[in-house]
């Protein structure tokens, strides 16, 4: 009963990674079942409806709606191009002349002779999905997406900013606990995902946007220094859709927070390797982790590869969630089996746990995660 409390952490060295990937409305697939695809490879695509332009052209021509066709000189379905002539009256003697021009290049899409508005759309936006990680086309959802396997290092982190990017990974902290300062990111660091220690600061965040540093994994963060660097309170929205030119994955928490060793230990042994990496979270419900996948040369299959949760048990690693201890790392101690009164007054299963620093705390079990290793 314990893991159906506690959600977990992935933090596994092989396991099988199954990542949807899927377009906004329907389109073409591009992959068939078993193809193997880079991260690169474009697996389906659609266009999007282009924006609609509407336009009173009988307010414009100064004539009745039924009128207008008099003075049209465009067609519904005709292709367009900004400034071309939509209307135009004949004037007086060839002068004083009201012509009207496309504000925008596309298509007419509606002309009313009940209302005297056109409708005029701009050009489709395509849209393209691509793999995000290398590995082998597992299904396909027609017309709309595929399911990409891949076996793979796996680190999901506690927080993170920015969407999906795919870089070769550069260990630039020589230990977990080392700060990232501007100072470490270098111009040979542009187009790379950099791995750090304890903390990144805000200088740094912005050097490597200078750079054209893809994405840095870190321990920590400070909230001041991300207010900082994105210019506002990021406060409890979900996130990756920041355009900041950068991906953030952060693996512990809140502050100066030394990087797990496991997880340090598993970014240096995979320095040079081409690795995805994707910073959208959200804690509260439907919760989605920032994560790191480093996909590996291997043909084993899922039965080998596929980490087991087997619950939270005494011993197990487990991270805090909730303040005022949000992102310490623990084990658990004990496992009371009978609910507990907090200071909310709710009736809660507790857990009781000891953090790195040798406090022992007695939390709700909602309030914690598993580390699965």
């Amino acid at each position: 009963m314990a893991s159906a409390y506690t959600p977990g952490l992935k933090i596994v060295s092989k396991t099988l990674v199954e990542k949807d990937r899927k377009l906004p409305l329907k389109g073409e697939v591009k992959v068939k079942k078993g193809d193997k695809v880079t991260a690169e490879t474009v697996v389906a695509a659609t266009d999007l409806p282009g924006n609609v332009y509407p336009m009173n052209l009988a307010g414009q021509l100064g004539c009745e709606a039924n009128e207008i066709p008099v003075y049209l000189k465009v067609k519904e379905g005709s292709q367009i191009k900004k400034g071309d002539v939509l209307a135009e009256t004949s004037g007086f003697f060839g002068f004083f002349k009201t012509t009207i021009e496309s504000p925008i290049t596309g298509s007419v899409e509606s002309l009313s002779t009940a209302t005297g508005q056109a409708i005029l759309r701009e050009p489709p936006i395509p849209v393209e999905v691509h793999a995000y990680v290398d590995g082998v086309v597992d299904a396909i959802y027609p017309e709309e997406g595929v399911k990409i396997n891949t076996v793979a290092t796996y680190i999901q982190g506690i927080f993170g900013i920015g969407g999906e990017v795919v870089g070769e990974l550069v260990m630039v902290s020589p230990s977990p606990d080392a700060v990232l300062d501007k100072d470490d990111i270098k111009i040979e660091h542009k187009g790379k995902i950099i791995v750090g220690g304890s903390l990144v600061t805000a200088e740094a965040l912005n050097r490597a946007v200078e750079v054209g540093v893809k994405g840095v994994i870190v321990g920590g963060y400070d909230a001041e220094d991300l207010k900082e660097f994105l210019g506002y309170d990021l406060g409890v929205a979900i996130t990756g859709t920041e355009e900041k030119g950068i991906t953030l994955v952060v693996t512990e928490g809140f502050g100066k927070i030394q990087m797990a060793k496991k997880t340090y230990e598993l970014l240096k042994q995979s320095v040079g390797m081409k690795t995805s990496i994707n910073g959208a979270t959200q804690i509260r419900a439907g919760v989605i982790r920032p994560e790191v996948v480093i996909p590996l040369n291997t043909k084993e299959g899922k039965e080998e590869t596929v980490s087991k949760n087997t619950g939270m048990n005494i011993g197990s690693p487990v991270r805090i969630i909730r303040e005022p201890h949000f992102g310490e790392v623990a084990t658990v101690v004990e496992l009371p089996e009978q609910p507990v009164i907090i200071k909310t007054e709710a009736k809660v299963r507790v857990v009781k746990i000891k953090t790195t620093s040798g406090e022992e705390l007695t939390l709700p079990r909602a309030n914690v995660e598993i580390i699965e290793e």
